[in-house]
């Protein structure tokens, strides 16, 4: 869920209990801003509309892949 006071661009920290369909209510979360092809941005609501899970719900799915097959290959610590 987006402040809408906030720029997407800010690091502003939001209790993950304000999306029922986020995180962990332990986690907080942080809204940032990308730049996405059209014809992904289409695909990926269709597909939010078909099955009706978030859109954010699947960005953040695909989040957390990423870092689970690029961070295996991080040594030394966090990403």
């Amino acid at each position: 869920m987006q402040d809408a006071s906030a720029s997407p661009m800010s690091s502003e920290v939001t209790p993950a209990s304000a999306d029922s369909n986020g995180p962990d209510a332990a986690e907080a979360v942080v809204s940032t801003h990308v730049l996405v092809p059209i014809e992904q941005v289409h695909k990926l609501r269709e597909l939010a509309r078909r099955t009706r899970i978030h859109q954010s719900e699947y960005l953040r799915e695909a989040v957390e892949d990423l870092l689970a097959k690029y961070g295996k290959a991080h040594s030394g610590g966090e990403l």
